[in-house]
Order: structure tokens, then sequence, then C-alpha cells
């Protein structure tokens, strides 16, 4: 459910975007990087949770897209505290990385025909150990994620009047 609320904020924030509701974006662009810190982490210790308590094992996509979420997480935590030249520009590089590889996922678990071979046969990626509504899986929670984390973080500056 959190992946799907954050998915409408992503969109909420693009159709603002969109129809340039100023007033909005600029409430949203107060709270963009505490926020995209706060859905990462979360993500981040979504998977740990996943992977130490529950006892999934991570397949090859997955690690992939851990490799790029923490990082990114605490990246995104230390941004709040410190501001940095290239914020933007890493965090839209590690979410790009993660999200495409979390929507090829996605993808290799709706078709897994498809598989280019990037999977073991041991632990295949399109195995899914959860899901929701008939789409929401972790691959798709990761994707929502590394999402909302480019719509955030690239929200533009308004100048002050």
């Amino acid at each position: 459910m959190l992946s799907l609320g954050v998915l409408g904020l992503s969109i909420t924030v693009i159709v603002a975007r969109l129809t340039k509701s100023k007033g909005f974006i600029a409430e949203v662009q107060k709270i963009a990087l505490p926020f995209a810190a706060l859905i990462t982490t979360t993500a981040m210790f979504g998977s740990l949770y996943f992977s130490e308590i529950v006892h999934y094992v991570p397949c090859r996509l997955c690690w992939l897209q851990r490799f790029a979420m923490y990082p990114l997480a605490i990246f995104l935590i230390i941004a709040n505290f410190k501001k940095f030249k290239f914020t933007r520009h890493i965090a839209v590089v590690l979410a790009f990385a993660g999200g495409s590889v979390s929507a090829y996922h996605w993808f290799l678990e709706r078709f897994p025909n498809l598989d280019a071979g990037v999977c073991d046969a041991k632990l295949p990626c399109e195995f899914i150990w959860f899901e929701n509504f008939g789409f929401v899986t972790l691959s798709f929670m990761a994707l929502t994620a590394f999402f909302s984390t480019i719509i955030l973080v690239t929200l533009p500056q308004l100048e002050k009047k």
C-alpha cells in the first residue's frame, strides 16, 4: 500500500508540474529532499527486513537494485544535512540505474519466458515472493521508490518573490 501511495504522490507532482501549479510545487519543494530520503531509507530497511527477517533470498536483479538503493538512501540522508553541489545529479543517476533494473525485474516477473540469461536457475528472478493487487511485487515497490526519488529531486527551484 505504501508504494501505491508514493506512486500517487509522484503522479500528483507530475500533474502539478505540467499544469504549472506553482503553489503546490513550492510546498512540495520544501519537503522534497527529506521525503526522498525517507522513501529510499524505508525501501532500504524494507529490503533488509524481507531478506534478514522473513528470509526471502534476493536474486541477482534484487542485488543490483540494492546496489543502487542503499547508497542512494545514505546519500540522501547526508544531503539533508550537508549541501552538495551535485546532489540532484548523483541522486538521479543512482535512481535511474536502480529504476531501470527494477523495471526490467518487474517485466520479467510478468513475462518469465523473456529472460535474457541474467538470472540464476537456482534462484530465478521471475520468482515472486510477495504480491498484492496482482501487480505490486518487491521489484514494483523498488521501482516506485526510484521513480519518486527522481520526481522529488528534480523539482525546479522556484524564485522567491
